[in-house]
């Protein structure tokens, strides 16, 4: 394993399932699609940060850290998984969240509360000068805080993913399946770095294709390459990753992060009415709305297959009831 000697602490339920999503397949035409279940990792609820945090946390226990402290927005699912890795390991936990106190505590932000997390609302400031601010502060007390950084998605964090691409790998190879494209959802570059790191390690022949939620093609493919690298070396890895051979779609941001469009209800709801599973309105969602519109002009073909890879986020689900319903009777 390519992570073997790096410290981590056991947070997810692992293998994650590799499932075959027949009946999406059929209503799409084609191709034979799979689905990655990192919603399944177990961790309140789940969702693919729990990898990355067992990295983290196996760092933070390792260095004598009592405190995380952490950033998102308001329905992050980051921060909801990072909160009870902190309570699964006896820290503290502090996230620091984009925008102004919400009158309701939904979905993810009410998770934040309920596994004892100190949630502080950035109004309109920086949430990491904020973060900087809570980790003195802690100091001052005392104690010591690790700021782990948005999506933990640092060399450490991306470690997550290298493991990960060694296991959806294994699986591939175990049950005789050749994935022409692997599909995801890519924001703050550490799962994409990960994978692929992982995929060129291991030399996995398929397309690692994401569809970018918050960031235009340049920006993600550079800053993915970097966190690459990053990774490489605190892996001891001779390998080298351009900006070049990071695929990505920046086609379907639609209103911005976190705001669901009709791309996203549609994919939502077909997934669910297909196959019984639940994605989420601000990163599976739009990453199946891309998949979708991918399969559907064409540009992935009826002969394929494809993974998609599930990156959890259900619970946020509660906190966009109205839109997602928009359009139908109650």
């Amino acid at each position: 394993m390519l992570t073997g000697k790096l410290p981590r602490i056991p947070l997810a339920h692992l293998p994650t399932p590799l499932e075959e999503m027949p009946r999406l397949s059929a209503a799409l035409g084609g191709p034979r699609i799979f689905m990655k279940r990192d919603d399944q990792t177990g961790l309140a609820t789940g969702g693919n940060k729990t990898r990355k945090l067992e990295f983290t946390v196996g760092q933070a226990l390792r260095d004598g850290v009592d405190t995380l402290v952490t950033m998102g927005g308001i329905q992050s699912n980051h921060c909801r998984q990072t909160a009870a890795a902190a309570a699964r390991n006896d820290l503290r936990c502090i996230v620091v969240l984009q925008g102004e106190r919400p009158t309701q505590w939904t979905g993810n932000l009410l998770l934040d509360r309920v596994l004892g997390a100190e949630v502080i609302f950035s109004d309109k400031g920086c949430r990491e000068q904020i973060a900087e601010e809570m980790s003195r502060r802690e100091a001052a007390a005392g104690r010591r805080a690790l700021i782990v950084p948005v999506g933990a998605s640092n060399a450490v964090g991306a470690m997550g993913f290298v493991a990960a691409m060694e296991e959806l790998h294994s699986q591939l190879e175990l049950r005789g399946i050749a994935a022409d494209r692997v599909v995801f959802a890519s924001s703050s570059f550490g799962t994409q770095a990960g994978l692929c790191l992982g995929a060129k390690a291991m030399g996995f022949r398929g397309r690692l294709e994401a569809v970018a939620i918050d960031s235009n093609i340049r920006d993600l493919r550079e800053g993915v390459a970097a966190l690459s690298m990053q990774a490489a070396r605190l892996l001891g890895l001779d390998i080298t990753i351009s900006p070049d051979e990071i695929l990505a779609h920046d086609d379907y941001l639609g209103g911005g992060y976190a705001v669901m469009g009709e791309i996203e209800r549609e994919a939502i709801r077909l997934v669910a009415r297909t196959e019984g599973v639940l994605l989420d309105p601000v990163y599976t969602g739009r990453a199946m709305a891309g998949l979708i519109d991918l399969i559907r002009r064409g540009s992935i073909a009826k002969d394929e297959t494809v993974v998609f890879w599930h990156t959890g986020g259900s619970a946020a689900l509660h906190a966009y009831g109205s839109q997602l319903l928009e359009g139908e009777d109650p």
